[in-house]
């Protein structure tokens, strides 16, 4: 599922803003995606002009309709991953 080569029935999800985030913060963020979005996979995707920076989710396979609330919500969490009250991968 590369988000460079997308297939039908796959998404990319852009954040407003570009988040620095470590390796296992994506990780969470991708479990995070996945479980929101009921995607069969979801992956990071990074800045190009900034590789340390993740600018939003690629996903496919959705078991749900992605609604406003849905793209505030997961974007919420990715931004609770710099300040700490996501809980890494605890959230679930």
């Amino acid at each position: 599922m590369p988000h460079t080569r997308p297939e039908a029935g796959c998404y990319e999800i852009d954040f407003e803003t570009a988040y620095p985030l470590d390796e296992g913060a994506e990780v969470a963020l991708e479990d995070y995606a996945r479980a929101l979005t009921r995607a069969n996979s979801a992956e990071a995707v990074r800045a190009g002009d900034d590789p340390a920076t993740v600018r939003g989710v690629h996903v496919c396979g959705l078991g749900v309709p992605l609604t406003p609330a849905l793209l505030r919500d997961l974007e919420d969490f990715a931004r609770s991953l710099l300040t700490g009250t996501g809980g890494g991968l605890g959230w679930s």
